[in-house]
């Protein structure tokens, strides 16, 4: 599962907000199915530049992600980098297309999730929002707040009379 960090927490929580706002959403475009939509949002793309790249390879995100290949310079490949280096690996951009990753599933209750859709933009907004609660889960235990301001003596303010 993705490097839990603050900036793609964010980004799947703004992904999923602006999904429910009505952002374009179209599960056969590859600017603007799941894994476009997060795309844009990380890489500040916009979909017809992402679906463009995506045109000059085959197949969907699935198969352009098994066949992604770091050096080879051709955009979708440089595009695919981009979201790895915020922390997705290839398994979260192929489990997001088809909203599969079984931890992020099985946060769902079983009736609804046993009704999911991969292609359906309320079931990404769900699954979008699970996935950024997982990987918040996964970030706070690694967080370490300095308190021992708090464990300090605090002068107390008195009254001097003359």
């Amino acid at each position: 599962m993705a490097h839990a960090n603050p900036e793609l927490i964010q980004a799947l929580r703004r992904t999923a907000q602006k999904l429910s706002s009505g952002n374009p959403y179209q599960w056969g475009h590859m600017g603007s199915c799941n894994c476009g939509n997060l795309a844009q949002e990380l890489t500040q793309l916009t979909k017809a530049q992402i679906h463009e790249f995506a045109m000059q390879g085959r197949g969907d995100w699935r198969e352009q992600v098994e066949e992604f290949c770091p050096t080879s310079g051709l955009p979708m490949n440089l595009l695919i980098s981009d979201m790895l280096n915020h922390g997705l690996t290839t398994s979260d951009l192929q489990n997001l297309e088809r909203l599969s990753d079984k931890k992020v599933l099985a946060r769902i209750p079983l009736e609804r999730r046993d009704k999911m859709r991969h292609n359906y933009r309320e079931d990404v907004v769900l699954y979008l929002n699970e996935w950024a609660n997982q990987l918040e889960e996964d970030l706070l235990p690694s967080i370490k707040l300095d308190l021992s301001f708090m464990n300090q003596e605090k002068a107390v303010p008195t009254l001097e009379t003359a």
